[in-house]
């Protein structure tokens, strides 16, 4: 019984990795397929090719991301750009949805920008409770004054943080608060090594073992009597 026991966790600790990855790989390439739907029925690869390929929809959709992309980096392009902003921008409703939307995927996807670019140590919720934070920018004008102003405000010389504390194992949720700057730790792992450890909830260490299960499980097989 016990060789079974460690047969069937042996398995899954193979079999779930694999099928988490499958499972993900499948609903992008599937998702991204739908994009040959803005093509016209007699362009779609499946009428002129007879036969269903999965992963084109991938292809083509990266082919027209290329293709925004090289158009929006000239001249011509960029005036389209800005008349296509500019038109969305008169749109009542739409003007409040996409200024907003345009503002963080200028902030996350620029070069320059630097949401995300740090994984900070907070006290969270409370104080003596540390979690992982990734640092977004810092307060300003109105809101400042406010936290400023708030008894024990900080002074001149210690600034605050605006910062996502994502959640676990799902990071796309979580929570936006302002720290002050003293209070907050700015951590050398990579963002992606911190996304890793969130992911994991806590499984899986920056610089330690990258199969914690084995490494557990290397001491008690040395200790067994050959």
């Amino acid at each position: 019984m016990p060789s079974l026991r460690k047969w069937l966790f042996s398995g899954l600790l193979v079999l779930v990795p694999l099928i988490i990855t499958l499972w993900v790989l499948e609903w992008v390439v599937s998702t991204l397929d739908q994009t040959l739907n803005i093509l016209p029925l007699s362009w779609h690869p499946d009428q002129l090719l007879g036969m269903h390929i999965p992963g084109l929809g991938v292809l083509f959709a990266l082919l027209v991301v290329l293709s925004i992309g090289a158009l929006a980096s000239n001249i011509i392009g960029y005036k389209l750009v800005h008349w296509w902003h500019a038109l969305l921008h008169r749109i009542p409703v739409v003007r409040s949805i996409y200024s907003g939307v345009k503002q963080v995927s200028d902030t996350l996807f620029s070069e320059k920008g630097n949401a995300f670019r740090k994984a900070l140590l907070v006290q969270w919720p409370h104080e003596g409770m540390w979690t992982i934070a990734f640092l977004t920018g810092a307060p300003a004008g109105d809101v400042l004054r406010q936290l400023q102003a708030q008894p024990g405000g900080a002074s001149a010389a210690d600034d605050f943080y605006s910062v996502f504390v994502p959640t676990t194992p799902n990071p796309t949720g979580g929570y936006f608060v302002m720290v002050r700057k003293s209070a907050c730790v700015e951590l050398q792992m990579s963002v992606d090594a911190a996304l890793t450890y969130i992911v994991s909830m806590g499984v899986i260490v920056p610089g330690g073992p990258k199969n914690p299960a084995m490494a557990v499980a290397a001491p008690e097989a040395t200790s067994q009597p050959s």
